[in-house]
């Protein structure tokens, strides 16, 4: 079973991205840490424990990270509501601990290359553990990023994605780290479109309504802001790229981040030319297959048992 840390921000797709990984039963998360990005350290902490009692694992430690980026103070998402899960504005302590980085060099540290990074925030936490030991985060076995528009418009910017534009000195140092990475951008997020009547599909008795009362506003807010009437699921299609990366198109490309431009803070430039430097490889996933993510993601959700789950490429 794979070794993940998953860095989030929760955030509705964060959401279904942290069940997504829970249910399928295919991974041994060893800890969720948050940062500030989608809402505010306190609100992304809180959301990822609350997310966590409705799965039952609670025995999964979250630790909390960076209240804002490096050098900027914080820009927050505006679709994701005051909360950080409209529809649900969870209510629980956040428990914050202020030690995301050290638990990831900790954990990384007595698992060499055995600990793949799921990133679905800013990568603040992930920049600050490099800068603490370079040495103990040469040890990652991956980086997988939601992260980055290669070839598309960004949606926080006229060219920048989210994660990236939060923080792109953060960005920078993690992109530019020797380390094998995956980027899963928005030219394969765009792509997929869920609509009410797929998640109405889910049967679990215990995650449907949650997830209605979320993507109810969630695709409201997404509509009013970006004029897409679906939600885009993003941090989900992370998690899907490590179950399902047959179900995926990847190619590769040298990828710089821009921290200073004008108009172009936070941008993924990637080197498109037919002969482009070859310095910085970054995995790219292009293309996520909608129906088929659709599918697996309900089938997934559904199961009552992580047992029940099933595999066809096991």
């Amino acid at each position: 079973m794979r070794k993940i840390i998953i860095d989030t921000d929760p955030g509705h797709d964060d959401a279904l991205a942290i069940m997504l990984a829970v249910k399928s039963g295919e991974f041994e998360i060893e800890a969720i840490t948050t940062v500030a990005g989608n809402s505010s350290l306190e609100n992304t902490t809180r959301n990822a424990r609350y997310i966590l009692s409705l799965l039952e694992k609670g025995d999964i430690p979250v630790y909390s990270g960076a209240e804002k980026p490096m050098r900027r103070g914080l820009i927050q998402a505006v679709v994701h509501g005051k909360s950080g899960l409209d529809g649900i504005d969870p209510t629980n302590e956040a428990k914050l601990t202020g030690n995301a980085a050290e638990k990831i060099l900790e954990i990384i540290e007595k698992n060499p290359q055995g600990i793949t990074l799921v990133t679905l925030a800013p990568l603040t936490n992930i920049a600050l553990a490099i800068q603490k030991s370079p040495e103990t985060m040469k040890k990652v076995k991956e980086i997988v990023m939601m992260a980055g528009a290669i070839k598309v418009p960004g949606n926080k910017n006229r060219v920048a994605e989210f994660n990236i534009f939060v923080d792109p000195e953060a960005a920078e140092v993690v992109f530019n780290f020797p380390v094998k990475k995956t980027i899963i951008p928005l030219d394969a997020c765009n792509n997929v479109r869920m609509y009410m009547q797929d998640f109405e599909k889910i049967e679990n008795s215990r995650l449907r309504e949650p997830i209605l009362a979320m993507m109810k506003p969630f695709i409201a807010n997404i509509n009013e802001n970006e004029g897409v009437n679906a939600a885009l699921v993003y941090d989900a299609l992370t998690v899907y790229y490590l179950l399902k990366p047959e179900n995926c198109g990847v190619n590769q490309y040298d990828i710089r981040i821009e921290t200073k431009g004008e108009l172009t803070s936070g941008m993924s430039v990637a080197d498109l030319r037919i002969k482009p430097e070859s310095e910085n490889l970054i995995n790219v996933v292009e293309f996520i297959d909608e129906n088929k993510f659709k599918r697996d993601f309900v089938e997934i959700i559904s199961k009552e048992n992580l047992g029940e789950i099933k595999n066809e490429n096991r």
